[in-house]
């Protein structure tokens, strides 16, 4: 079964707070769900099929169900880390394709930065009951120095430097400039990433995402709905997701699950990279962009540093404009699911209303990419093509 025109994003939405110690994160799913459904014209009473994450209160469909007053046909909890969102946009899609929901509301919320979380620099507490713990746990894994590995290895292969990487963070920064809501708003200067404080080798302060609260939601629809509504029709014609191990041990630092589901979705789409006007990449730390543009296949597989560095990410100067709201590196990162923004954003470009300094001209086809866990062990990767119609 395809996907492929089968499903449309109506409503998108946002939340603009980036600390929100007043709310709950219930609260912030609520919202940002009402503020999606009031973009595509819809009300809660339409709504009959529902997809969370592991961020809303668990268990999160049931419990989120009761708290929105829900009354629903199909539910979707898939946690995917990063990249859940962008697996649950085409997992809604699919539902829709069969008939199981005719309206699907994804919501995600998180509250990292009021509950004081040490993103990316502390060891996660593991469950002694996964296979990997008793191999992994004594090092002291965290996700930056996870993320790091991956950093070293492509600087030692291909020769990328960490004023390439720098180049990614200052891409973001000159979209971040014209969002009000962006949590890092100034331009960034290659020098400033560089001289920034060291977190873990070679990455510095400033290749790492913001922590922010916040979240988002998309309200998705049939066909027969989506032409019945006032919003610039955007439809869903691609997607690919899969999870990419240590198999076994042979494991090969400098490629990301993109390499699987970029090819896949684009297979379904029937389009090439060449056609993509925009993308929305998931941003974690500078180098998480640069292996999925690799391997995505925007360029050759270890030229991602040469290719970031010739300003080709800056919308209105280079080839592929990417997160054109400041994405992770300078936006926000709610909930450490940060895929959901990369489909609103994605979105506002394939409807033309990103902000007009960074709006993409003719930007017909856009790609939203995530990963999810951890880049440098086990990760997950989804890929999704959405078009313009």
């Amino acid at each position: 079964m395809t996907i492929k025109g089968k499903a449309y994003i109506a409503g998108v939405y946002e939340h603009p707070t980036r600390h929100a110690p007043d709310k709950t994160v219930a609260r912030l799913h609520a919202e940002v769900a009402l503020g999606a459904l009031a973009d595509a014209g819809l009300t809660r009473d339409d709504v009959d099929g529902y997809f969370c994450a592991g961020d809303a209160p668990g268990p999160g469909p049931a419990t989120m169900a009761e708290y929105m007053n829900l009354k629903l046909r199909h539910v979707d909890s898939t946690e995917l880390g990063g990249t859940s969102y962008v697996a649950l946009a085409a997992h809604a899609a699919a539902a829709i394709a069969l008939g199981k929901c005719d309206v699907a509301l994804v919501t995600l919320a998180g509250r990292p930065r009021s509950e004081g979380q040490a993103t990316g620099t502390t060891p996660r507490i593991r469950d002694p009951n996964q296979p990997e713990a008793p191999w992994e746990f004594p090092y002291g894994l965290t996700t930056a120095n996870g993320y790091a590995m991956c950093a070293m290895r492509h600087m030692y292969q291909y020769g990328t430097t960490s004023e390439q990487l720098a180049w990614i963070k200052v891409a973001a920064s000159h979209h971040a400039q014209h969002n009000p809501n962006a949590m890092l708003p100034e331009v960034i200067k290659v020098e400033d990433v560089v001289n920034s404080p060291v977190i873990a080798d070679p990455l510095h302060r400033l290749d790492c995402c913001v922590i922010s609260d916040g979240g988002g939601a998309l309200v998705i629809v049939k066909p027969e709905i989506a032409r019945k509504l006032k919003r610039p029709p955007v439809k869903i014609i691609g997607a690919g997701e899969t999870v990419k191990h240590l198999s076994g041990g042979t494991f090969d630092l400098t490629t990301s699950g993109a390499a699987r589901t970029g090819p896949i979705a684009f297979a379904e789409a029937g389009v090439k990279p060449a056609d993509i006007k925009y993308v929305s990449i998931y941003d974690s730390f500078t180098i998480t962009v640069l292996m999925q543009i690799e391997d995505l296949g925007f360029c050759e597989k270890g030229a991602g540093g040469k290719f970031v560095a010739d300003g080709n990410l800056i919308s209105g100067v280079g080839k592929l404009p990417f997160n054109t709201d400041g994405g992770g590196l300078c936006n926000n990162h709610p909930a450490n699911r940060g895929g959901m923004t990369k489909v609103i954003e994605a979105v506002r470009q394939l409807r033309g209303e990103a902000h007009p300094k960074v709006q993409v001209r003719n930007c017909d086809l856009a790609l939203a990419q995530g990963t999810g866990m951890q880049l440098g062990t086990r990760h997950c990767s989804a890929t999704l093509i959405m078009e313009r119609e």
